[in-house]
Parts: C-alpha cells; structure tokens; sequence
C-alpha cells in the first residue's frame, strides 16, 4: 500500500507485534513468556505458559491492515512499540536482551517497509542497564529507530534508582525520545475483579513513573530528554496539588533529592492525549500546554481510543491551532523531527 496522505495524525502511542516468534520457553530453557495461538484466521490468543492472557487482531500484526485503519481515520503516521507484557524485566537479562533485539529487529523492518507510515521505539532489558545501553545504541545508530519504550518500574524498582541513571544519559545523548507505558500494575493481586488492574493500576503506575523523574531529580540532570509518558500522565495530573503540598508539608520525605516543586514540571514533559474524557483534555491543556500533549491511541487494543483522535476533534472543533498541535506537531517534536518547543 502506497498512501498518498500528507499532513495526517501522528500515534505515538500504538502497538505491535510479530505474527510468529520462537518457543521461548524451549529457546530459554523457563516459562514465563507470551506465545502466540493463532486459532482462527485473522485472530490469536496470546498465551503465557498456557493460559490465556488477551486476544488479538489481524490488526495486531499486519502492517496492512494497520495502514488501511489509518487510512480510514486519518493517521498519517503510527509510532510502533511492543505490548508491554513483552518487557520481560523478570526473565534473566540476557535472555530478555536476546528477546529484545527480535522485537526490535521486527519494529525496524516494518518501519523500513513503510518509512511514511510508521516511526519505532525499541524494547530494552532494564533489569540489566549495561545491556539495555547496548541494545538502545543497536535502536538509534544501527536500526534507525526514534526512541525507546520502557515501564514504569523494572521489577519493583522505580525509575529514579541510580542504577538506571546512566541509560536516561545515554537517551539524551543520542537526542532519542522514551515512551513510559505502565507494566506490571502495582496491587493486581488484590485487584482481582472487575478489570481493576487496567482500570486503577495503570494510572497509578504513570503517576509512579512521573513522580520517580521529578522527586529522584532526573529532569534536572537531563533537561533535554524528551519524555512521554503513557495514558495522559496517568493520575499524576489530577493530584499534582495533592504532589504539591506534600512537598510544601514534609519537605524531609519529598524534598529529598529534588528541591523544586513537583508542579514547576507540568510543561516540561509529555503526555499522549488519551484520557477517554472531554474536561480531563481540556484540564491537561491547561495544566501542561497544547504543545506537551500528543495524540495516543493504545491502538489496536479495546481500551484505547477507538476513533482516533475523535476526543481532540470533538474538543476543540473550534480551534484549529490546537487540533493540528495536539494531532501532528507535538508527536513531531517529541519525536525529534522538527524543533523542540522552548
């Protein structure tokens, strides 16, 4: 498919995966690891160690099918990244390191199939940040890949531990973008019912994430790393005063390692605009800006927005200049092909 779209949406947040990969299990020698039943035509069951985890589409996998849904919509470009269950933080790093560069070797060869179509992020293994610093090296210099996506924690481990310090250098270095997506949600196991996990934890996890770079200092070290964190920030915009006047009341527990106030950020990073809500759009504008806010889908999974960008169009029907900012130019920004906003 050729596409003769110019001047459509950007996606940052889509994701994608191969139609086949090995037994990784058998490869690894443990279980633990997704694998694909395709059971039906045009659909597959993912699988972890037997049991069914989720579904998935055609959508999924083929670039096509892919691009004829943008099409219909008005993407003009997808920001392809792995399903986060892929991560594998807990598998043994070399392992992980090994399923990484598959995942990443694939991201690449669709981008390079569809150059107009689609931009990747790589996959790491950040339970070893020595070989996910070779592995982001292999994204940028060799693969040709925009960025990488990591969770919100590495098992247990939040993001401002000093041990993964030196790969967020490595990022801004290289000038690539990260995207922070939720993983591993904190409290699923006493979240059993009612999609609680997804519901509840994954905006509790892009909080987590937000407050781990402001508190442990990390947008003060690296104040050109373009950041973007999944779900509209999660629940961090809707409790940043809570943020605020916690570091106002016990500066001895907050103020430890960053002496700024949690709010002087909003602006500084980057959210996708997928909140599912038209006050919680509007609210995000005002607090971080139409320039720190990018259109984010989650596509193909049900959980996303199902029209992309119809929460942005309906918004601000009246207001071009937002619509093209929050559709096209951030992502652009972020992305890093074109200036970044001062």
């Amino acid at each position: 498919m050729v596409s003769t779209m110019r001047h459509g949406a950007y996606d940052i947040h889509t994701h994608i995966l191969p139609k086949t990969w090995p037994d990784l299990a058998k490869r690894y020698g443990y279980g633990g690891f997704i694998s694909l039943d395709h059971h039906k035509p045009c659909c597959a069951r993912m699988m972890k160690d037997g049991t069914f985890f989720r579904e998935i589409d055609s959508n999924c996998w083929d670039p096509q099918v892919r691009m004829s849904e943008c099409d219909a919509s008005g993407v003009e470009v997808q920001v392809l990244s792995t399903v986060p269950v892929m991560f594998s933080y807990w598998a043994k790093p070399q392992d992980a390191y090994d399923l990484s560069r598959f995942l990443n070797d694939h991201i690449a060869s669709v981008v390079g199939a569809h150059p107009t179509r689609f931009e990747g992020l790589g996959t790491v293994p950040m339970q070893s940040p020595e070989l996910a610093i070779k592995e982001l090296d292999r994204c940028i210099l060799e693969l040709g890949l925009r960025g990488i996506q990591i969770g919100t924690h590495v098992n247990g481990q939040n993001l401002s531990e000093p041990q993964f310090f030196p790969f967020f250098e490595r990022m801004n270095e290289l000038g690539a973008c990260l995207f922070v997506h939720p993983w591993d949600m904190m409290g699923q196991d006493q979240m059993q019912k009612y999609w609680l996990p997804w519901l509840v934890g994954m905006p509790a996890e892009s909080s987590r994430a937000i407050a781990s770079f402001i508190f442990g200092g990390i947008f003060d070290r690296l104040p050109a790393l373009r950041v973007a964190f999944a779900h509209g920030g999660g629940s961090f915009p809707f409790t940043v005063g809570r943020f605020d006047h916690g570091f106002d009341v016990r500066p001895d527990l907050c103020a430890v390692d960053n002496p700024h106030s949690p709010r002087s950020y909003c602006g500084h990073f980057y959210v996708d605009s997928l909140v599912h809500d038209p006050a919680a759009l509007r609210f995000l504008v005002d607090l971080f800006g139409a320039g720190r806010i990018a259109l984010g889908t989650d596509y193909p999974f049900p959980l996303g927005e199902l029209e992309p960008g119809s929460l942005v169009k309906s918004v601000y029907f009246d207001h071009p200049g937002h619509q093209k900012q929050l559709l096209r130019d951030t992502a652009r920004e972020w992305l890093g092909l074109t200036s970044s906003i001062q």
